[in-house]
């Protein structure tokens, strides 16, 4: 039986430091720096290869495995296939339940009840802020969501360069740590395409 830690942070300028010292004892860590929403990281899936039967697998927190409920759940049932256990620091701790079973069963429904209560609290933030949207609104003051980045942004003009340089939206995730999903966006919205890049292509040949 092996103690397998697993740490995230959503971007390359956010550190692991508080993570990796809960994380201390041990006897490998994984980390990545990408956002949560997807379970495309790199050091996740090396993670979900690595474990073994017997093994747990511990975060400090359960939104450091991952952040969408259906997704939470399916790597819970990977882990649980390899015949491995999640812990996760900030719950309460099973250890003092000698049957394993039993204390397996009582962890998933603490976890279950944690991803209800996670997922009951972001829909409650949704719809105050949907309210306060509408308040503005009424007074005149809603300035609508800002864009996390501008066009001359060094690592949005870092991750433009790379997918013109032929980068698929993955590598440039796995690059710059801007999630893919944000970054098509961004591509839409300033009409970087791929027919650029092919262009490009001819250019430089």
């Amino acid at each position: 039986m092996a103690k397998i830690g697993y740490a995230r942070v959503s971007s390359k300028e956010q550190n692991l430091d508080r993570q990796l010292q809960a994380l201390q004892g041990v006897s490998k860590v994984f980390s990545d720096k990408l956002s949560g929403q997807s379970v495309e990281r790199p050091q996740l899936q090396a993670m979900l290869n690595y474990i073994r039967e017997g093994d747990i697998v511990i975060v400090t927190e359960l939104d450091r495995l991952g952040r969408n409920n259906k997704e939470l759940t399916e790597l819970m049932n990977q882990i649980q296939i390899k015949g491995a256990t999640l812990e996760v620091l900030n719950l309460p701790s099973m250890n003092g339940i000698e049957d394993e079973n039993l204390r397996r069963l009582i962890n998933n429904l603490v976890i279950e009840l944690y991803k209800y209560q996670a997922e009951s609290e972001r829909k409650r933030i949704k719809e105050r802020q949907a309210q306060g949207i509408e308040i503005a609104k009424s007074k005149g003051k809603f300035k609508g969501r800002q864009h996390k980045f501008k066009k001359n942004d060094p690592r949005l003009k870092h991750a433009f360069d790379l997918f013109l340089n032929g980068c698929s939206d993955k590598e440039v995730e796995e690059q710059t740590g801007i999630n893919r999903r944000t970054f098509r966006r961004y591509r839409t919205r300033y009409n970087v395409t791929v027919d650029q890049r092919k262009n490009k292509g001819k250019r430089d040949s």
